[in-house]
């Protein structure tokens, strides 16, 4: 049976794009649109589809609540691939439309808050509104009877639904970017490239002095960079708390497998999401150079030392 993949739609949104850009040679009729986060990953995990692609966090405003609340509870899945996609805004709306004639704003919410500085400036008596995903936004207003005079959204999701440009670039910042994840089943890894990620979440045993302290040791003191720690309450009450985290490497690297060793040793739980290669492994980044002891070499010359005085040998 030909692949499957899930995302977040109606079609035209930027996840749509960034599921075409993660799967570049998936056939016509293959990509999948779902509702809501939700859908995506119960399509994963229920196995109506192969995979699916979901955003993650947005370079202005950070996690993506829903996608985060799903890695951390249901049944775990892996995350095996990511891609950044540059987020463009413009304003649409009907064909005839005047930018004078725009009252009611329809947008998803990370959209809005990349946009507020536009619209006080632009369209300062407009009231807005969020939908489930900027192509729905765009989807919505193209329909009979919309009670929205206006869109902002990609291009894409404007030119699928017959909408007109009003005004591009819409957005506050010009280099905003989103992070877009590809789930998976749990299964094999992919192999480490030299340039990976791996994602996890930690739940701290209880609540003490230094538990944060105790769980980023374990990768300060392996030399294992972090490059997201998001705090997310857990549901069991108030002040409960489980963090996200993104580290540099791979769970194969000696330095990133013992990070884990030692975060599972001293957390109540760690759900280990994947590691997988970076989106950014092809742009010119400064090298961090790992301390002095804490290279993958290191850990193999001082595991083969180990070895040799358990089997008796003369240090």
């Amino acid at each position: 049976m030909p692949k499957t993949y899930a995302y977040l739609g109606p079609e035209g949104t930027f996840t749509e794009a960034a599921l075409r850009m993660l799967m570049p040679d998936a056939p016509a009729g293959s990509l999948v649109p779902c509702s809501g986060v939700d859908a995506v990953f119960s399509a994963v995990r229920g196995g109506a589809v192969d995979g699916g692609a979901v955003p993650l966090e947005n370079s202005v405003e950070g996690g993506v609540t829903a996608t985060i609340a799903e890695l951390i509870n249901g049944d775990p899945l892996l995350i095996g691939a990511e891609v950044a996609v540059p987020v463009e805004f413009t304003l649409f709306a009907r064909p005839g439309t005047m930018l004078s004639d725009v009252k009611r704003v329809a947008t998803h919410s990370h959209a809005l808050a990349q946009c507020r500085g536009w619209l006080a400036a632009n369209l300062p008596h407009a009231d807005t509104f969020t939908v489930s995903s900027t192509a729905a936004a765009a989807q919505a207003v193209s329909e009979p009877g919309a009670p929205y005079d206006a869109a902002i959204s990609a291009r894409l999701a404007g030119e699928r639904y017959g909408l007109a440009p009003l005004v591009s670039g819409v957005g506050d910042r010009a280099d905003a970017a989103t992070r877009f994840v590809y789930l998976r089943r749990p299964g094999a890894l992919p192999e480490p490239t030299g340039a990976d990620r791996t994602s996890l979440v930690a739940f701290l045993p209880d609540d003490h002095a230094g538990a944060l302290v105790d769980l980023l040791n374990q990768f300060a003191v392996r030399g294992v960079n972090l490059t997201r720690l998001e705090s997310r309450p857990t549901g069991d009450g108030l002040g409960t708390y489980c963090f996200c985290i993104d580290a540099d490497g791979h769970v194969a690297e000696a330095r990133v497998g013992e990070a884990l060793m030692g975060l599972r040793r001293v957390c109540r739980e760690v759900r280990f999401l994947g590691s997988y290669p970076r989106a950014d492994a092809d742009t010119e980044l400064t090298p961090l150079l790992p301390r002095g002891g804490t290279s993958n070499a290191d850990f193999l010359a001082a595991e083969q030392w180990l070895a040799r005085i358990r089997a008796g040998a003369v240090a």
